[in-house]
């Protein structure tokens, strides 16, 4: 292992309970980091809203990026899995860019009619300097529409503070109305509908008597959102992207925050009874209770069913968020799986400290994790499958152990109670493959 880790990411791993790590820093450079640039996080954000256009002020390959790479789904227009590029050559990297920005929010005002129009500074234009605020104040003058610059230069932090800068051009986009009549119902944060998993919450809500005033941002609108300031309560889901944006909106517009998860049976009914007790009537709550009750019980048998398959085995966990992460940890122990190796990308101090009361004491946990140590301690903890992203699934198979994709390109629900059917139906099929007895570990 001492050769493999490098000394100054030691400060940056753990062993099991009562642990203490570094978290919160930027990458070391060198350490060939899981985690993406701040342009990156801004698009995750922003990218679901449905009737949105994204104009990336940059080279071409920024916009490649963001071709239909999320599984967010849409009940409305499609057009948000474009996006619209400046393009930047050499010859504008010398002379400046911004006469071809304007250029192209003329081009897509007279083809398309937008109501909103997000503009995204990357890393060439953070150097040259070009006015994109500038730019984008002079067109929503002319056309009497919101564009609202987005600061987002890959160099200027990491994908955490790509959260931010979006979380920043949404509170530009909603204070306008800052000051509507408020409304019964909650704002969802941080679910951004992949594979319809915002559709499953709405009809949980529903179940229990709670509107939904707006979603931020899966399968948003402009209009949608901006209803988001009458609302009573926020409900975070994906507490690295949106607990800014949470704290914001309870000091400026007043609306009260609860962090929720709905991974997994146990998190799912703790965050329906706890959003039904926080602005429900005796009516919702009772709801809840039964809703919750039926569905745990609808669920235990076919639980019961696959847990002799699972038991005893070992997992890995490497994702974007401690929320996550948590309820991974959470949905592993009830199909009897221990988890022996977790990590996170974004993960806050907090995060870990109750990763760490959920874990045993020789359990590794990890911040912002490299190729290179999920290996090691892959090997080491002796683990028989890795939940991850798209960068980890050629680790896994290179390891020759099972692998989950809990990732936003994915294509069905993980989330709510359909989702444990779904995730515990792909563990299963992932660890027993008849195909790993033909791998040499």
């Amino acid at each position: 292992m001492e050769s493999t880790i490098l000394k100054e990411r030691k400060e940056f791993i753990g062993y099991g309970k009562a642990s203490t790590i570094k978290c919160e820093s930027d990458s070391l450079s060198g350490s060939v980091s899981q985690r993406a640039c701040v342009y990156c996080g801004a698009r995750v954000v922003l990218n679901p809203i449905t009737d949105a256009f994204h104009i990336v002020h940059g080279p071409i390959g920024c916009a490649s990026y963001t071709w239909d790479i999320r599984g967010s789904l849409s009940s409305g227009s499609d057009l948000y899995r474009n996006s619209f590029s400046t393009d930047l050559s050499e010859q504008d990297i010398v002379f400046g860019g911004e006469k071809k920005l304007t250029a192209a929010i003329d081009e897509i005002v007279e083809k398309h009619q937008p109501k909103l129009i997000f503009v995204y500074a990357t890393c060439i234009v953070g150097v040259i300097g070009d006015d994109v605020e500038a730019v984008c104040r002079l067109a929503e003058k002319k056309y009497g529409i919101r564009v609202i610059p987005v600061k987002s230069p890959g160099f200027s932090g990491n994908k955490s503070y790509g959260y931010k800068m979006a979380c920043n051009a949404i509170l530009a986009l909603l204070e306008p109305y800052k000051n509507i009549p408020g409304t019964q119902g909650v704002n969802i944060l941080g679910d951004f509908n992949l594979a319809g998993e915002m559709w499953l919450i709405k009809n949980y809500l529903k179940e229990i008597g709670i509107p939904v005033v707006s979603t931020i941002t899966g399968d948003a609108s402009h209009d949608s959102l901006v209803k988001a300031p009458s609302a009573q309560l926020n409900i975070v889901q994906c507490a690295g992207s949106m607990t800014y944006l949470a704290k914001k909106m309870e000091q400026e517009m007043g609306i009260p925050y609860i962090k929720i998860s709905f991974f997994g049976v146990e998190d799912t009914s703790q965050s329906l009874i706890r959003v039904a007790e926080a602005i429900g009537t005796e009516e919702n709550i009772q709801k809840a209770r039964q809703f919750t009750k039926n569905e745990t019980d609808r669920l235990k048998s076919f639980l019961d069913k696959y847990r002799k398959n699972l038991e005893g085995k070992k997992a890995a966990i490497y994702v974007g968020g401690g929320f996550k992460a948590i309820s991974l940890i959470r949905q592993f122990n009830e199909m009897g799986i221990e988890t022996v190796v977790v990590g996170t990308q974004t993960g806050k101090a907090e995060d870990y400290e109750i990763i760490s009361s959920l874990v045993g004491e020789n359990t590794v946990i990890l911040d912002d994790a490299n190729p290179a140590e999920l290996e090691t301690f892959i090997k080491e903890k002796g683990a028989d499958i890795l939940v991850g992203g798209v960068k980890e699934r050629p680790l896994a198979y290179k390891l020759g152990v099972a692998f989950c994709d809990h990732n936003h390109e994915r294509k069905h629900a993980l989330a709510g109670y359909d989702g444990v059917i779904n995730f515990t139906k792909e563990i299963n099929l992932s660890l027993n493959s008849p195909v790993w007895q033909y791998v040499n570990k």
